[in-house]
């Protein structure tokens, strides 16, 4: 769908191809987050077409990108996310990764965003010392993988929207 690499592309690059798509950049995608200009892309072009016709899987997220999953070297020599998404017509059915496991890397990535959300004006989150502590007693070595049952639902009725599947709809806020 792009022609750029979302390990390297710059910023530049991918507000070039935001153009060349002919998308509109949302007011305030921060102009200097490689994140959310990855996730703005991701969510309006490429996920749309993923799982047209087939059940695909995307991996190799950057590292940026690794959330709590572990980090490693590809075979290309970029780091990148152990962790996957999985795809059926243009939506997300499941995603999981390899668990991070290092409590001193839990600890550094929570401080990072916590400085991110600083940076952004946003408030800080606390840091989960409970969870911290108990990752220090050790974890063995797991992976884990979320699937959105109502998800799986949705597209085996061919209901358009996952409000038509849940038991508990959400209630719909009225325009005034």
């Amino acid at each position: 769908v792009f022609q750029f690499c979302p390990h390297t592309a710059s910023i530049d690059e991918m507000y070039a191809a935001t153009k060349k798509a002919a998308l509109q950049v949302p007011e305030g995608l921060g102009a200097t987050d490689r994140d959310c200009w990855l996730n703005f892309l991701l969510a309006m072009r490429v996920e749309p077409e993923l799982g047209r016709d087939r059940p695909e899987i995307i991996y190799h997220y950057p590292a940026s990108q690794a959330s709590l999953s572990k980090i490693v070297r590809s075979e290309n020599g970029h780091e990148v996310a152990e962790r996957f998404e999985l795809y059926y017509r243009g939506i997300e059915l499941a995603n999981g990764f390899h668990e991070l496991d290092d409590a001193d890397e839990l600890r550094s990535r929570f401080e990072r965003v916590n400085v991110d959300r600083a940076a952004d004006g946003r408030p800080m989150l606390p840091m989960p010392e409970i969870f911290l502590a108990t990752m220090e007693q050790g974890l063995p070595g797991c992976t884990g993988v979320a699937l959105g049952f109502d998800r799986l639902v949705m597209l085996a009725t061919n209901v358009k929207s996952i409000d038509g599947v849940m038991t508990f709809p959400r209630p719909h806020e009225t325009m005034e």
